[in-house]
């Protein structure tokens, strides 16, 4: 399944948390918190089109995305969440 986001929308992967700590403590499932940093999978052509936002986020990049944003979709061995431009916080270099 392809999924092309549409508007002002882009595709993202989550990323997964971190499963031992820095001193190699192992975490349960239970333990680990939930980040908001994924991955983006795919850019709407109205993003890429704009002349303001089409060269501050790329496809690839890792990004910081607000806590409750976003629609979950499940692909065919992943799920993505599909998010809103304003709902990007911050590009990590």
């Amino acid at each position: 399944m392809k999924i092309k986001p549409i508007g002002d929308r882009l595709l993202i992967e989550k990323m997964e948390a971190e499963e031992k700590t820095k001193s190699g403590i192992v975490l349960p499932g239970t333990a680990k918190e939930e980040q908001s940093i994924a991955t983006v999978i795919a850019i709407s052509d109205e993003l890429t089109k704009d002349e303001k936002k089409k060269d501050i986020i790329k496809v690839g990049d890792q990004v910081i995305y607000s806590k409750y944003a976003g629609t979950e979709v499940k692909g065919a061995d992943k799920e993505y969440y599909i998010v809103k431009w304003t709902d990007i916080l911050a590009v990590i270099e």
